[in-house]
């Protein structure tokens, strides 16, 4: 994510705690927390993708995502 998008984040997170925010404001906010998000899990997801688990005997194991 974009530096500019974090500090905007950061800057309404500030405002809405000192003054609120208006309903623009709170939209602008919503969707910038949504795209920081799914850049958080896009990359969590790209880590967990290329993460291994060493068993004690040496062999090696693909972390794969939990079956329901």
């Amino acid at each position: 994510m974009e530096k500019q998008k974090l500090e905007r984040i950061n800057f309404l997170a500030r405002k809405a705690r000192e003054e609120g925010l208006t309903d623009e404001e709170k939209a602008e906010q919503a969707l910038l927390r949504a795209e920081y998000v799914a850049g958080f899990r896009a990359s969590l997801r790209g880590t967990l993708d290329n993460t291994y688990i060493q068993n004690p005997d040496g062999t090696k194991v693909k972390v794969e995502k939990k079956k329901p």
